[in-house]
């Protein structure tokens, strides 16, 4: 027996055989030149065809993907047509642009190589994206080759899925009737393959080293909440994956859509979307509204700005499906892992900490202007209760400002996100100028804790139980009761990161003083079958025991110790 320690993504328990990810495309041969008979017009051509073959591929795939998966694909399609790409690849084959040519698949090989050691050298997320310039590498070579491009492997019987990581591609396609679960070696806590583990509802340890090697077939028990696989499971681990099992059915009942504490205290439990479509599923999970509309991902596919119809269409289509409640707005989070063409310079040095969301309005002014204008528009012409908010918002005058824009564009409520710490540290000057705050806890996290969020290596940090975070959100919630009291108008605060979805955590957040609580639509049933378990004070109990503790461990089991409910929902 083995057991690999790594990040729990999911609290859910399974056995199951491991399936190892295929190994990744071979690279193709130095020196072998164009070939007898071939020219460099005609590889040059064969290269833009291959090109545009697995951008087709992958747009068909996003367009039957909805939420976080569709974004991520089309992210990926715009990247496998990337001109830089193509065209150093088209160069390389050329004899004479460096005394050698280089077959089409070698040229594609080192040009893929060379804009993925550029966005590397940029560090944060930049350099996390080029995984997803190497996986558009290994597509187009296999398209060249005339091979199937890589990707999840096939099995009649459902499966642990094992790799080091997981392409965005290929997390963005995974099938929960086939893949039972995932583990990798690599990635972090908000890698694309945790978030989507996430919203897929699947049992998944990431940042477990070792895992790559556990031979295919070996039959393990993947604990999601406790971060670890075991191969040659027991009896004690089988019973707890079918206590989990039932659990789930339990769950399966559905969230009713009206969330209080024992007492009574209203809570209401919104949903994170990013289309119309997620909208129609978070409605149909009971969600009592929306927290997060992450509306980067009308943007993500293009080089040029939509235009102010579709804008307002898409924006239209989540709206609609929530008449009578609040669907609350994040205007443009683009930079860092969400660069786009026309707005974000991929030059930065740090992109994490350079000039991203309501920043873009410093150097590209007016898209924020005509976004906010789509946005009333489609609010005027539907029943939703919207509420517009700006990301990475660090002072009091960045918040006065982009309330005075909201609400000339004619959006009566406009609030902050706080994801930076000197939002959460001066939260009183700045609710006093805004109407609500909503905690983007990933990136406070980050930012707190000075640690990248998608390296495994730094997964430890990259947990909002840490203390230090926990203290920052609870400033902004002090902040926001100090400002209500100043200004006699009500400043709620949500949260609307990862952090939402975990049940116990929920619970603090609520104890720290937190209004709303926004996540995954799968996630609703969960948060709402333990809140109902306690009251307001036993919440504010559990946050005053989380602040004081001395580690993000303690903080974490301390919770989970008080709350029995967990172990009854198998959680």
């Amino acid at each position: 027996m083995d057991q690999f320690h790594g990040v729990g993504v999911t609290p859910r328990r399974v056995v199951g055989r491991v399936r190892q990810m295929p190994a990744p495309v071979s690279e193709p041969g130095v020196g072998s030149g164009l070939g007898a008979g071939a020219t460099v017009e005609g590889e040059g051509e064969r290269i833009r065809a291959a090109s545009r073959a697995v951008q087709g591929a992958l747009k068909a795939r996003a367009a039957a993907a909805s939420g976080d998966a569709r974004g991520v694909l089309e992210a990926t399609a715009l990247m496998a047509a990337d001109p830089v790409l193509v065209k150093g690849a088209v160069k390389l084959l050329d004899p004479g642009a460096d005394g050698g040519g280089r077959s089409a698949e070698r040229a594609v090989w080192e040009s893929g190589a060379a804009v993925a050691a550029k966005l590397k050298s940029l560090g944060g997320y930049m350099a996390e994206r080029a995984a997803d310039v190497l996986d558009v590498r290994a597509r187009i070579v296999a398209e060249l080759r005339g091979l199937p491009a890589p990707g999840i492997p096939e099995s009649v019987e459902p499966f642990v899925l094992a790799a080091h990581d997981l392409a965005p591609a290929d997390t963005a396609t995974l099938d929960p009737g086939r893949v039972i679960a995932l583990i990798t070696s690599g990635g972090g806590p908000q890698s694309h393959t945790a978030i989507l583990a996430r919203s897929l509802g699947l049992p998944a340890v990431v940042a477990a080293p070792g895992v790559e090697g556990i031979p295919d077939g070996t039959e393990v028990y993947v604990d999601g909440a406790a971060g670890t696989v075991q191969t040659g499971p027991g009896q004690p681990e089988r019973d707890a994956a079918a206590a989990w099992a039932v659990a789930a059915a339990a769950l399966a009942g559905g969230f009713a859509g009206a969330n209080r504490l024992a007492d009574g205290h209203p809570v209401p439990l919104l949903a994170n979307v990013a289309t119309g479509a997620d909208a129609a599923k978070a409605a149909a999970a009971g969600a009592e509204g929306v927290g997060l509309l992450r509306t980067e991902f009308c943007f993500l596919d293009r080089d040029t700005e939509p235009s102010h119809a579709e804008q307002v269409a898409a924006y239209t289509a989540v709206f609609a499906q929530f008449p009578g409640k609040k669907v609350v707005i994040r205007t443009l989070d683009a930079g860092a892992d969400k660069p786009l063409p026309f707005l974000t310079n991929t030059e930065e040095p740090n992109p994490a900490l350079g000039v991203r969301g309501y920043r873009t309005d410093w150097t590209s002014p007016g898209v924020l202007a005509r976004q906010l204008a789509a946005i009333a528009q489609a609010a005027a012409q539907s029943e939703a209760e919207v509420w517009v908010m700006a990301p990475m918002i660090a002072t009091t005058e960045e918040a006065a400002h982009f309330t005075a824009l909201a609400k000339d564009a004619g959006l009566p409520t406009a609030g902050v996100m706080v994801e930076v710490p000197s939002a959460a540290l001066t939260s009183g000057h700045i609710l006093a100028r805004t109407d609500f705050a909503s905690l983007g806890t990933n990136d406070l996290t980050q930012y707190a804790m000075a640690a990248d969020r998608m390296l495994g290596p730094l997964a430890h940090l990259n947990d909002p139980w840490q203390p230090a975070v926990l203290h920052l959100i609870k400033a902004t919630c002090d902040g926001a009761a100090a400002a209500t009291a100043a200004t006699g108008t009500p400043k709620p605060v949500g949260v609307c990161g990862e952090a939402a979805a975990d049940p116990a955590l929920a619970a603090v957040l609520v104890g720290l003083g937190v209004t709303t609580l926004s996540m995954s639509p799968r996630a609703l049933t969960a948060v709402n079958r333990v809140l109902a378990t306690i009251t307001l004070h036993q919440a504010q109990t559990l946050a005053e025991a989380a602040l004081t503790a001395p580690d993000a461990h303690t903080a974490r089991t301390g919770a989970r110790s008080h709350l029995p409910i967990l172990n009854e929902l198998g959680l």
